[in-house]
């Protein structure tokens, strides 16, 4: 080594200060430090990989509601119309009934401002007519029954001549079989006496005589023929007689009951237009009604989907968005549907809301901060359209189960804002919960759950 110094070093300073040094030097110790942190940390991750772990379900969604009336809704107008005024801006609270829109008329048939009084002058005409036919009815009642009293008298009459045309003609038999029988005699007689004068015992006088006696019977029987003969045609005309007076009537009384059929239907017609013009004459007053848009129930005027004033809306056309007022929230959470069947109604749920800071810690809910407490209320059967299942989170109603240090949900949340969610399950150590998450395993219950689906298992 060069000695490039002015100034020597005694070998004895060589000598001394390396031993002066040793002693101020200090221990190595780190090793054992080391050892005694690794082993307390050790211990410590032994420890808590027994701990109790509150296994959850994760879930995103959105708040919305849980009844239909309390979601967002477009006012709608039911006719036809242009935009004549607007009562309302938006952001505004109205209440049921409120004037929203006001429209006017498009529809040329109804233009005429009198127009109800124009169809109630109608009504009254077709009134009139349905009093006239109602008077001509009852006048036909009258003549069928004038006519149908006139029928059986003039039949009963008919009758009562054929029956004595039929007496007649027994009568003018029963003569003819007396004639007949006294000619008969007659002729007998007259032959006895031809051979009593043969015999001397009659004269010729008394043979004429009979002879003249024989000749008026025979006149008789013949003129009693003529007029039994006479006696029946009289029955067939009264039969005749009789059978044209009910073609007759029979005509007659078609042809009113046929003027009675026309009258009831002129009525029918009549009455059918009165209730058409009476059903015409609401329907201007209801319509009328609408040309004024109201507010279907208390709530928030959120947006206007129409602007300007003579603009034409259609019929049926959405003009407005309407929130209704202090709707009944409920949380929206979209889960996997591997997750699904270890869901049931009531489970208690931490919800985090979109604005409000929170911590949460999925093993252990009870130190998480800024959390809010809600229990499932709804669970879809079907899934939706990202695949996941819908299930629906409410407060939890009975404040006697709510935990002490839980708050009621913020009065300021709107409908749309995103929500996360943990459903949360049962307790199992950390290590089961580590082993479930690297091999992929769904959370586990310490029970089979409930059945709470609407599939019906039918039994063998």
């Amino acid at each position: 080594m060069l000695n490039l110094s002015n100034q020597n070093v005694d070998e004895a300073v060589w000598l001394e200060q390396p031993q002066r040094s040793q002693k101020e030097l200090l221990v190595p110790k780190g090793s054992r430090t080391l050892g005694r942190v690794m082993l307390a940390v050790g211990i410590i991750f032994l420890i808590i990989l027994f701990l109790p772990w509150r296994q959850t379900i994760e879930g995103t969604g959105t708040l919305t509601t849980l009844r239909p009336q309390d979601r967002p809704q477009t006012v709608q107008n039911q006719i036809a119309g242009r935009i004549e005024h607007w009562a309302v801006r938006e952001g505004e609270f109205v209440r049921r009934g409120d004037t929203i829109l006001t429209i006017s008329e498009i529809k040329d048939e109804y233009f005429d401002p009198n127009l109800p009084e124009r169809l109630s002058e109608q009504l009254v005409a077709k009134r009139g007519n349905v009093l006239a036919n109602t008077a001509k009815i009852e006048a036909t009642d009258q003549q069928l029954a004038a006519l149908r009293t006139t029928l059986n008298v003039q039949l009963e009459s008919a009758r009562n001549k054929v029956e004595q045309a039929r007496n007649y003609v027994a009568s003018d038999s029963a003569d003819l079989v007396a004639v007949t029988n006294s000619y008969d005699i007659a002729k007998a007689r007259l032959a006895r006496y031809e051979n009593g004068y043969q015999n001397g015992l009659f004269s010729l006088t008394d043979i004429e005589t009979r002879r003249l006696k024989l000749q008026e019977d025979l006149a008789k029987v013949t003129a009693q023929r003529n007029k039994l003969l006479n006696s029946r045609q009289s029955l067939a005309n009264a039969i005749i007689e009789l059978s044209n007076l009910r073609a007759k009537y029979g005509q007659d009384l078609a042809k009113t009951l046929s003027d009675r059929s026309s009258a009831v239907s002129s009525r029918a017609s009549s009455e059918g237009e009165v209730a058409s013009l009476r059903n015409k004459i609401a329907n201007v007053e209801v319509r009328r009604g609408l040309y004024v848009v109201r507010a279907p129930q208390t709530g928030y005027v959120v947006r206007t989907l129409k602007a300007g004033i003579g603009e034409t809306i259609k019929e049926g056309e959405s003009i407005a968005t309407l929130q209704p007022e202090a709707p009944v929230l409920a949380a929206e959470l979209y889960v996997r549907p591997m997750d699904v069947p270890l869901i049931q109604r009531g489970r208690q749920v931490r919800i985090q809301f979109d604005g409000w800071p929170a911590v949460q810690f999925s093993g252990w809910p009870s130190v998480a901060v800024g959390t809010f407490g809600g229990v499932v209320t709804v669970i879809d059967v079907v899934s939706s359209t990202n695949g996941k299942y819908r299930l629906l989170v409410r407060p939890e109603p009975h404040p006697e189960h709510r935990n002490d240090d839980d708050h009621k949900w913020p009065t300021q949340l709107r409908l749309g804002s995103g929500v996360y969610g943990w459903v949360i399950l049962d307790s199992v150590p950390v290590w089961y919960e580590i082993w479930r998450q690297l091999n992929g395993f769904p959370p586990s219950l310490q029970a089979e759950p409930q059945p709470d689906s609407p599939v019906k298992v039918e039994k063998k």
